[in-house]
């Protein structure tokens, strides 16, 4: 079986994000940037497949040169080879159409892509790359079991769980609960090492128009002022619920 893990290059939650251009770009400096969350649930559960199973498991990034460090991190984690689309991931349609490309070209027989990245939150790109590679998807995925031909997937829905059945070739959207926390995993200094000796292919992009474009950002209001009642005084308490909150 062969997988694909579809990586997202993402600031980490930790880094103090500004921007630039009249807040139409986002600002690189300073920030450090990881494997997207859910995207890591993913290539854990890719390598737990490769191990029980004898996949081979690739990753893909649509992005610079700035995004090895990340492929890297990924290929120490345990994957096979790397490849890097050498074009910026503008919105959701251009990276599906430069993903559905490597899909097609390398023949996968499973797509583990996250829900969506922690930076943007579009939550388009493992659905539109089903559409055009034209394959079963299934998303929100929290659970995947593979045997031979045929998949079965646990999904979360509106207040519970959905198990489905389907055939491969298959996209996931993971996220948590695909694997546990606990079940990541941190590279060590022999996978390190050897993710040195990995082969990180660069290919050049498709032409693939970006649909969408970024108008403005807009950081969340600053916390206003916090008004302290005694416990004491309970008629006060009421009266700025009822008259300044106006939740009551």
């Amino acid at each position: 079986m062969k997988i694909l893990v579809c990586i997202s290059h993402v600031p980490d939650t930790t880094s103090k994000i500004n921007f630039t251009e009249g807040d139409t770009k986002f600002d690189t400096n300073g920030v450090q940037f990881v494997i997207n969350p859910n995207d890591e649930f993913g290539l854990t559960r890719a390598m737990w497949f490769k191990e029980k199973q004898g996949a081979s498991v690739d990753v893909v990034n649509v992005g610079g040169a700035e995004t090895e460090p990340t492929l890297r991190k990924a290929l120490a984690i345990g994957a096979d080879s790397a490849i890097r689309v050498n074009t910026p991931a503008t919105d959701g349609f251009a990276v599906a159409k430069q993903l559905a490309k490597v899909v097609q070209d390398g023949g996968y027989d499973l797509v583990i892509a996250g829900r969506e990245s922690i930076d943007y939150n579009g939550g388009m790109v493992p659905g539109m790359l089903a559409g055009l590679t034209d394959v079963n998807f299934v998303n929100n995925c929290i659970g995947l079991d593979v045997d031979g031909s045929n998949a079965t997937a646990t999904r979360e829905i509106d207040g519970g769980k959905e198990t489905v059945s389907t055939a491969l070739p298959l996209v996931v959207g993971g996220q948590k609960g695909l694997v546990e926390e606990s079940d990541l995993r941190i590279p060590n200094m022999r996978g390190i090492m050897m993710a040195r000796k990995k082969p990180l292919n660069v290919v050049e992009p498709v032409d693939a128009n970006a649909e969408t474009a970024a108008v403005k950002f807009e950081k969340p209001a600053p916390k206003g002022d916090v008004k302290l009642v005694s416990p004491d005084n309970i008629d006060e308490l009421v009266s700025l619920l009822h008259n300044e909150a106006k939740v009551i």
